[in-house]
């Protein structure tokens, strides 16, 4: 004889290593995209420092400065979320649909799952976005 439970974790050891391999891997991906979104915020605020130069020069306050530099970054994040959010609700589903108790994917995992996007790519981006608000304008100006 045997227990239900140990029953149940036989039958998903697979799904329980591939869900740890993956959760690996994903983890991973989050880290090389951080990495390229840097990258791609410090490269946009090099390029538009004379610009940001000549709106603090005019009056813009930090706050307006960062939110001009972080708009374009989070459009791009909700983009990528509504192209995302429907494939993976396919996938999903269609792996789910070999269980013989499967679950229902609620709304609310993706609505999370846009809300950490967000969060993680605003962390990302904020560093380099209130180093360029901060900076002396006259150093950007300085060669004009």
């Amino acid at each position: 004889f045997s227990f239900l439970n140990d029953r149940f974790d036989q039958m998903y050891r697979a799904e329980k290593r591939l869900g740890d391999v993956f959760n690996v891997f994903a983890m991973i991906a989050i880290f090389i995209a951080c990495l390229g979104l840097f990258g791609l915020a410090a490269f946009t605020a090099e390029q538009r420092t004379k610009e940001i130069g000549v709106r603090k020069v005019l009056g813009a306050s930090v706050p307006g400065v960062v939110g001009l530099l972080t708009k374009d970054f989070i459009k791009l994040v909700c983009i990528a979320f509504l192209v995302a959010s429907p494939i993976a609700w396919y996938i999903m589903n269609m792996w789910l649909a070999d269980f013989a108790f499967r679950t229902e994917i609620s709304w609310w995992v993706f609505a999370l799952a846009g809300a950490i996007a967000t969060v993680i790519a605003m962390l990302t981006i904020s560093y380099q976005a209130i180093r360029t608000a901060l900076s002396n304008p006259v150093k950007t100006l300085r060669y004009e």
